[in-house]
């Protein structure tokens, strides 16, 4: 993705730690260490504030509000 006549190269941060997510999660969990984990845990928080003020993270907020509504009217909470 090159700037409008700048030449210079941008890229979406938030599109690179999905990637950096899906790579780390796709190894084997006997394979990864306790600070792999932790490190995994950081990457996806920070890729969370990253979408959430997007319209994409506003549509899975609202999903996942949907859903755990629907979770706690149907358990009798």
């Amino acid at each position: 993705m090159l700037g409008e006549g700048t030449g210079r190269v941008t890229i979406n941060v938030a599109l690179l730690l999905a990637i950096i997510i899906v790579v780390r999660l796709r190894r084997r969990t006997e394979a990864r260490s306790r600070f792999d984990e932790k490190l995994t845990v950081v990457i996806v928080l920070v890729f969370g504030v990253l979408i959430a003020p997007t319209s994409f993270g506003q549509g899975v907020l609202h999903i996942v509000g949907q859903l755990a509504r629907s979770i706690s009217q149907n358990s009798g909470f």
